[in-house]
């Protein structure tokens, strides 16, 4: 019997550190001004009290607390001579595997926040329509880098 690892065995690589953080900044953003919204509301409606906040300190226990924590936990790559495997899913399981010679080109962004944190996303654009895009977010702005161009070598050294 073969005793070689198949890729759902493998070792997945967790994304950097400060993505949790910056996820749950991204919470913070959407919850804090309902959440002020809620509190005028309460203090100048005739609602029971409770009846507005209550469901919103919730959705920010989720949206701030244990969402970023389980997608972090849930997201991890492993990255091959030949292909990066991306995995992630809270809700909905994704693992989706991108042969080298399927890309077509390269990207790695970075917004505000991940600026702020020092992560990107990398980004292969594939040939084909299905998951022509796979993005691979909360990399170190240097790994991000760094995975690109030994993707960018694998393609040249190919096409040659």
């Amino acid at each position: 019997m073969d005793e070689t690892p198949q890729d759902d065995d493998c070792e997945l690589t967790k994304l950097h550190p400060n993505y949790k953080t910056m996820t749950r900044v991204e919470g913070l953003v959407v919850v804090v001004p309902l959440l002020i919204a809620a509190l005028v509301v309460e203090a100048f409606a005739d609602f029971p009290p409770g009846i507005t906040a209550i469901p919103l300190i919730l959705l920010f226990v989720w949206l701030v607390i244990y969402l970023p924590m389980r997608r972090y936990q849930t997201r991890g790559f492993e990255m091959s001579a030949d292909r990066l495997r991306v995995v992630k899913g809270v809700l909905f399981h994704s693992d989706t595997v991108v042969p080298f010679s399927r890309v077509q080109h390269l990207d790695v962004e970075q917004g505000p926040l991940e600026r702020v944190f020092g992560i990107a996303r990398l980004i292969l654009h594939t040939a084909g329509s299905h998951n022509a895009s796979v993005t691979l977010p909360g990399l170190w702005h240097g790994d991000a880098v760094t995975m690109r161009e030994d993707i960018r070598q694998y393609v040249k050294r190919e096409s040659q």
